[in-house]
């Protein structure tokens, strides 16, 4: 059996996460041929939580993590680094029928930020990158604020510790007159995704895992109790490998019309001048989701690399996995608007970079994730969480190649495959019309 892996997904703009940071460690090439007991393809949140998990449960075992980019540079430096316990939308209105999905969902995703908050502590990393200071759901419009009052009526039912908070609490964290409600919530980790990935991958290092940058697999192939995993200057053996590469799964052949594949983009300022920020007022960092799921999402960073604003939105559906550079240049009209339109006292700060990154979905929000071969497993497909779900999958995929067993690696095991598509062009079609509409539909919120 040999899997050729021709494909590699297309990054729009720059890593802005990373860029931040300067200078990275410089992890080698994999240019020679090796024998490992476990290889991990992708390191981001999936792979080197796989990594570390198995470092744990193995001590003694070999463990080899390939990386196709430079580490940070891929999907984990280009996210909105939230960390979310809470499903993003909860209904009060389908209360009785969700309630034990959603228990079940933030049960997993606190065990995924538990692990990555040992994990900082474990490396002693800056809280810039891991800071459990909860995140709130921003309302602009009437709708948003219906959502939230729903929303908050739901965490009542479930139990779960919450704040609604009006026009003025909105204002004083934030400077801006435009929302007319929040939802805080305090379970969720905000990071800065780059300096997490990079401080993991430095202490994993010295752990003696194994971590090779820019070497992207080609192939994969098995014979008797091996796979031969190949890069373009090297081959390594591995008795059990993890697949850690999301949507790009498909590139190795498996999960075939299972996986939706979408690009969100994103902006962030230059930084601001102290008059910028002394004009702006409000807290020193703040982390709004919409309320609102195909709204903006903002944030408000300090530290390395200065205070700045990030500003997220639009979805573009991408089957091929591609997007064009011209794509990010027409989007970055509507995120200066965005910006703009909340933040006037700052309508002369300029956007610095303007990137997009890949997410993977299933139509039935389920995981590629299993033993997919023979010693070969999936820790893919994050359904838009890929923080706090890759960092799941990964401890989990680490665990089931190792034969353990645990409440929720039988949970993740439980749950259905990604269901098949509808063939083209009907599934473009209805993509782009759901995204269109809903972005239409999320009004001020956008």
């Amino acid at each position: 059996m040999t899997i050729a892996v021709n494909k590699m997904p297309t990054d729009p703009g720059p890593a802005a996460w990373n860029a931040l940071l300067g200078p990275a460690k410089d992890f080698p090439l994999a240019e020679h041929a090796q024998t490992a007991d476990f290889v991990i393809v992708g390191a981001g949140f999936a792979g080197l939580a796989a990594a570390r998990r198995l470092r744990q449960l193995q001590p003694g075992a070999t463990i080899v993590v390939l990386e196709a980019r430079k580490i940070a540079e891929g999907p984990a430096g280009r996210n909105s680094g939230f960390m979310i316990d809470i499903p993003h939308k909860l209904d009060s209105r389908d209360y009785a029928d969700s309630r034990d999905a959603d228990l079940l969902r933030i049960s997993m995703n606190r065990e995924a930020i538990q692990f990555s908050q040992t994990a900082a502590a474990e490396f002693d990393m800056a809280q810039e990158a891991f800071d459990k200071s909860g995140k709130i759901n921003a309302a602009a419009g009437s709708t948003g604020v219906a959502n939230n009052q729903n929303y908050a009526e739901h965490l009542s039912n479930l139990g779960e510790t919450h704040e609604l908070l009006d026009a003025a609490a909105m204002r004083d964290i934030c400077g801006s007159n435009y929302y007319q409600s929040g939802l805080f919530s305090p379970g969720t980790a905000t990071i800065q995704p780059a300096l997490f990935i990079r401080s993991l991958a430095a202490g994993l290092d010295q752990q003696g895992v194994q971590i090779y940058q820019s070497s992207p697999v080609t192939s994969l192939s098995r014979s008797r109790d091996s796979w031969h995993v190949e890069t373009p200057k090297a081959v390594i053996s591995a008795g059990k490998v993890i697949l850690a590469v999301n949507g790009h799964i498909e590139s190795f052949g498996f999960f075939k019309r299972q996986l939706m594949h979408i690009y969100l983009y994103a902006s962030i300022t230059r930084a601001l001048t102290e008059a910028e920020i002394t004009a702006l007022g409000g807290h020193r960092n703040w982390a709004f989701t919409p309320a609102d799921p195909l709204g903006t999402t903002v944030r408000k960073i300090s530290g390395t690399g200065g205070h700045r604003i990030l500003v997220r939105n639009r979805f573009t559906w991408a089957p091929g996995r591609s997007v064009s550079e011209q794509k990010i240049k027409s989007i970055a009209p509507v995120h200066d608007r965005s910006f703009q339109t909340r933040f006037p006292q700052l309508q002369h700060v300029q956007m610095e970079h303007q990137w997009g990154g890949l997410l993977c979905l299933s139509r039935n929000s389920a995981p590629a994730f299993g033993e997919i071969d023979t010693n070969l497993y999936s820790a893919c497909c994050q359904n838009g969480l890929g923080t706090v779900m890759g960092t799941l999958s990964g401890k989990l995929a680490a665990e089931l190649a190792t034969d353990q067993n645990s409440k929720t690696l039988k949970a993740m095991l439980d749950q259905p495959q990604p269901s098949i598509l509808p063939p083209e062009p009907f599934a473009s079609i209805g993509a782009n019309v759901f995204m269109r509409w809903s972005e239409f539909r999320a009004g001020r919120e956008l």
